[in-house]
Parts: structure tokens; sequence; C-alpha cells
């Protein structure tokens, strides 16, 4: 039974994971909203996941319960620092694509590896964040 849960969830991953627009965020930030950040701030970021990733992914799934109680960071950057790197870069044109590059500039780029996720694709995370001036840092979009 496991075996057909993960083949349900993966091949349709195979087929659509790689195709950008059919994924769009609830709403977008309000620019105005929005408090200045710089690389300096990455240790507040890394604390702020442990709140973020139990908000916006839960635990896991009926199968995976704890699929997503441990999760290793494998970016953390402002989207303007993902310029010249092709594995982020890319992020950072869908971020631009969705909500403006006013938004994506005040954003961050965080990708995640979750180790006790059952395959590649739900192993794997990409969340785009900001900082409100209000309510401090939070997930405004959820790629995988």
């Amino acid at each position: 039974m496991k075996m057909l849960y993960i083949l349900i969830i993966t091949i349709p991953m195979l087929f659509f994971g790689s195709i950008h627009g059919y994924a769009q965020p609830k709403e977008c930030p309000v620019l105005s909203e929005l408090e200045k950040t710089s690389i300096k701030d990455k240790k507040e970021v890394i604390e702020a996941l442990n709140t973020l990733i139990p908000k916006t992914y839960g635990t896991g799934l009926d199968d995976f319960p704890d699929m997503y109680t441990k999760w290793d960071v494998v970016t953390a950057k402002p989207f303007l620092k993902t310029v010249g790197n092709k594995d982020d870069e890319d992020y950072f044109g869908m971020a631009k694509t969705f909500c403006g590059k006013e938004i994506a500039e005040k954003s961050w780029l965080v990708r995640l590896d979750f180790p006790k996720a059952p395959g590649a694709n739900l192993a794997q995370g990409q969340i785009f964040l900001a900082k409100s001036k209000e309510k401090g840092w939070f997930v405004w979009f959820r790629y995988h």
C-alpha cells in the first residue's frame, strides 16, 4: 500500500514538477509591509524555520506521519544572492513572475531536504520567505 501511495504521488510530479507555471501563491505580500533584509539576517531566518516549517508543511502524511519533523537547510539566502547560481536563480525568476521584482528582491529562498521523506520529490522543499515589519518572518509561497 505504501508503494502504491508513493507511486501515486511521484508519477504526477515527474510529469508536472518541471513546469514552473502550474503553481501560484495564494496572494502576494504587500510591498509596503515588508522589511528590508540582508544576508546578515540568515541566522534569524534559520531560527524562524523552527516555527515556519511546521506551519507550512505540518508533520507528514498518513503513511509517513513524521516525514517533515526533521529537515536540513540546503539554501537560505535573499533572492538577490541567488543570481549566478543556476540551482537557485530559477526560483528568483519564479518569485519575480509571481509577485513582481520589488517583492522578490525583499524575499528569501529557502531550499530544504527532508531526510525522513520516502522519495526524492517529497524529500525536497522550496519556500519563499519575507519579513513583515509587524509580524516577522512568514512563508508567502511553497513550491514543494
